[in-house]
């Protein structure tokens, strides 16, 4: 058996489950931090609840996926995980779905682990939506969870700093409502609305067109171009606001 043979025979076994994602639909890249409550906690002993080292690498990362060779619209990071939404017609790749999750998985683990100087990884998987609907619920759930996070974080690490055990201050917040939590915090000092946008909504990518002033040398004038820069929101907005705000993103 040649090479050309061989080759044949064992590509049917390589690509045999290669999946591709149907034209006319939607998709969303979700990106996941491995491990990393041991990262942040044990290995980088982060600030808690919020780092802005931590933060800031989290944004990098966006922005690099944001110019790694994908067609990017729309980006969102919150916590350790990061949300791309990809242009409605790409094609990148044929659509194949082990390709955007291996390379878009190493692109994030390379470059985090590079801003943080410690290993690390994520996990991907692409959500497939095929309603321009889908696509605001899926962020607003997102911005959602971000919340939710944000008040729970806020509520357990106030009440491990009065001493309590992990298991008990989760016990005490379980059972809690939103206003009961809220009360909580107020207790410890804490207006949570008063607390910085981009803790409770997360953080927001977008492309804009700027103009940058330039000097040609030859004509010895003044010159005017455009350019493509990532915009980094950390103020999103809320609800009806957000879809309006995405919907102004998408491509079609």
């Amino acid at each position: 058996m040649n090479f050309d043979q061989l080759d044949q025979l064992m590509r049917v076994y390589e690509t045999s489950n290669d999946l591709a994602v149907l034209p006319n639909i939607w998709m969303v890249v979700r990106i996941d931090g491995r491990s990393f409550t041991r990262l942040t906690k044990d290995v980088m002993n982060y600030q808690r609840p919020f780092d802005q080292r931590f933060r800031d690498a989290m944004i990098s990362t966006v922005k690099h996926l944001m110019e790694c060779g994908f067609p990017v619209l729309y980006g969102y990071t919150q916590s350790d995980e990061i949300s791309l939404l990809l242009s409605y017609g790409c094609d990148v790749f044929g659509r194949k779905l082990r390709k955007y999750c291996s390379i878009l998985a190493g692109e994030s683990s390379g470059h985090f682990s590079l801003a943080i100087q410690q290993q690390a990884s994520f996990d991907c998987r692409i959500c497939q939506l095929p309603t321009d609907q889908l696509v605001h619920d899926y962020f607003r759930w997102r911005m959602e969870d971000a919340h939710r996070n944000a008040l729970n974080a806020y509520c357990y690490w106030s009440l491990r700093d009065q001493a309590l055990d992990p298991q008990t201050a989760h016990m005490q917040i379980a059972n809690l409502s939103v206003a009961q939590k809220n009360e909580l915090l107020f207790q410890h000092g804490i207006n949570f609305n008063d607390l910085v946008a981009w803790q409770k909504r997360g953080i927001g990518f977008y492309w804009q067109t700027v103009d940058l002033q330039g000097y040609n040398p030859q004509t010895q004038m003044p010159t005017l171009t455009k350019r493509r820069k990532i915009h980094v929101e950390f103020e999103l907005p809320q609800r009806e606001a957000y879809s309006n705000l995405l919907a102004s993103h998408f491509d079609r």
